[in-house]
This record gives structure tokens, sequence and C-alpha cells, in this order.
């Protein structure tokens, strides 16, 4: 109990690991869970329906696990769950999730979420992602593993963004964004590939190449989008050692029901 200031409140019914840190006036309900090494800022309020991995790092005056922001919510308990190994900054917000939806909000591992950020009831943030100062994401929207998203962007309710991909400062997103693609403005454009995020995680010349060879193809040739979708399934039988991101580009162009960033 020695790792939990004087000052905050921890319900009874909580259950923290014995080296989680508790700063002062913090506020811990009692349906949280809170894993071995992870330290809860000052006056951050923690509550709902919540489960917080281990290793999880969380700054002052964060608010995590919220009702959501949806009028249709009726008290239900829904949940948030949060993995490990997260950084979370100053005045993040984080609901949970809606009936409407699965009934949880997911943060998976690894992801490193700046200040001001809000995401809301139902998204699904997967692991090693970044969260620029005051991005805002509405309710459902699905972040891929190493997604980027710049400072003050905006992502529409049910939008995806794919693997790798990655958007620019002030960015308004309201179509899907493909793996590995990059896009900036209001509203969004595609502007190329996130070479460089490909090279500092250890992708070869050669299928780096083959990402931007997909991406001629969807954003250069002139192709409707289902002609693109068959030039880049075609493309498994040229370039073997590509065939994981074809068919992620594959798997993700085939559930985009929002339209692609075009």
């Amino acid at each position: 109990m020695s790792r939990i200031h004087a000052t905050a409140i921890v319900d009874v019914q909580a259950e923290l690991a014995d080296d989680v840190t508790v700063g002062p006036y913090a506020v811990i309900g009692p349906n949280v869970r809170i894993g071995a090494g992870s330290s809860i800022g000052p006056h951050t309020v923690i509550e709902g329906h919540t489960t917080i991995g281990r290793n999880n790092t969380i700054f002052q005056f964060a608010s995590v696990g919220a009702a959501p922001q949806d009028k249709k919510y009726a008290g239900e308990p829904t949940r948030l769950t949060i993995g490990d190994g997260n950084t979370i900054r100053e005045f993040v917000t984080i609901n949970t999730g809606t009936m409407q939806d699965g009934g949880v909000t997911t943060l998976g591992d690894d992801n490193w979420i700046m200040a001001y950020v809000h995401i809301a009831h139902d998204c699904h943030i997967a692991n090693h992602t970044i969260i620029a100062n005051a991005v805002q994401l509405a309710g459902h929207v699905h972040l891929g593993d190493w997604a980027y998203l710049g400072g003050l962007s905006g992502v529409h309710q049910y939008v995806r963004v794919g693997a790798h991909a990655m958007t620019g400062f002030q960015t308004r997103l309201s179509q899907d964004l493909p793996p590995f693609v990059t896009c900036a403005g209001n509203p969004a454009e595609a502007q190329g590939i996130n070479a460089e995020g490909l090279r500092r995680r250890g992708f070869s010349a050669e299928r780096i190449a083959q990402v931007k060879q997909m991406h001629r193809t969807l954003y250069r040739k002139g192709l409707t989008l289902d002609a693109a979708v068959a030039e880049i399934g075609a493309m498994k039988a040229e370039a073997p050692e590509s065939a994981a991101e074809i068919d992620l580009m594959l798997g993700f162009l085939a559930a985009a029901t929002r339209g692609i960033v075009r």
C-alpha cells in the first residue's frame, strides 16, 4: 500500500498488482483491474469495467474508462481493455464501448498516446501505434499495427486505418486509409507510402518496392478500385516474398465500407 499515495481514492474492490503506483488525488473505481509494473499519475480517473495490463504509464489528468459519449448508452456494463507497455499522456480520454457494437473499446500493446487525444467508444487500436497530440477518434474507429496519426487529426466514426499507414498534421480522415499509405489534407488525399517507417521496421528494399507498386496500382494508373484489386492480386505470383503485404492490402480493401482515401 506504500505505493498508493495517501490522497488517492482506490475502491476496495479494485484489483491492483502489488507494485502498481498511484499518484496523488487519483481515483480508481471498483471494477478496475491494473497489472504489474503500471503507473497511474496524479489526478487521473480510472472507472468503468476497465482492465489495464502490465507496464503501462498513465500520466496526470487522464480519464480512462468513462462512459461513452453516446446518447443511446443506458448504463450497460460495457468495457475498456488495455494491453501492455502503453504510454498514455496528459488529458487523454478513453471511453468504454457500447451495446450497439461489441461492447468493448480496446487498446493493444506498446502504443504511444500523446496529450489531449480522445479515443471514443468501440475504437480498436492495435499495437505499436503513435497517436500525436490532440488527435480525435470518433466511435468505432479501427487502427492497425504501426499506424501513425499526425497531431490535430480528426478521424470520422467507423473509419479504418491500415497497418503502417500515416496521416499528416491536421488531416481530416473520413474514408478508410489503406495499409502503408500516407495522407494529408482536409479532406485527406493520398500522398505516397510510409517508406521510412517500413525501413525502420526492417522491410527489405524488395518488399518496399512491392508496396510502392501496389500504391502505383491504386493511385497512379487511373484504374477503378475493382480493377486495381485484381491487378494487386495478380502480383502474388510475381512477388511471393511480398505475399504478406499483398494479402494485408487485399484483405483491407475487401473489408472497406466507407470507400478509401484516393
